[in-house]
């Protein structure tokens, strides 16, 4: 998502997609942070302001402007549908694991309150860590995993 737009970006190899048209294009990196782009016969300069790798957030300043990334991947879409990031939900029961993976971190402890969006564990599923929010308010009531644990699909790991 960029300034509150939504775009489906696919990298391969070899090329990159936007919304499923192929992008033709020339980066060229400058130095650390900065890079010139060329597309559609016109030039960018382009930087990294900041890379928050929690939130899985960049801002870019492209020609002086400012841009917000905000960036998804296969497993964040997942648990979108799965409604574990969903701001849709109001109270919490329970906290199930939606893919089968490894626990790398715990930010709750029992009898917590947590809000809806605060960030619960951290999971490690196919080398890559998702973290777990609080899909709406609540109090912890009991955690059944710990730190290094492995969990199967659909294993409750946090209780409300």
């Amino acid at each position: 998502m960029v300034n509150k737009n939504s775009f489906k970006v696919i990298l391969n190899d070899s090329s990159v997609s936007v919304n499923e048209v192929p992008l033709n294009w020339d980066l060229v990196r400058v130095s650390d942070g900065f890079f010139h782009v060329l597309l559609d016969k016109r030039s960018y300069s382009a930087e990294v302001v900041s890379v928050d790798n929690l939130s899985k957030s960049v801002v870019l300043k492209v020609n002086g402007r400012k841009y917000s990334v905000q960036i998804k991947d296969k497993f964040d879409l997942l648990l979108d549908e799965l409604g574990m990031n969903s701001g849709k939900a109001g109270k919490v029961n329970n906290i199930k694991a939606p893919m089968p993976g490894l626990i790398i971190d715990l930010r709750v402890k029992e009898g917590d309150l947590v809000k809806m969006g605060d960030p619960l564990l951290v999971l490690e599923a196919m080398k890559m860590e998702n973290i777990l929010k609080a899909p709406g308010d609540g109090t912890v009531k009991s955690i059944k995993v710990k730190r290094g644990d492995s969990v199967e699909k659909n294993q409750v790991m946090i209780e409300f």
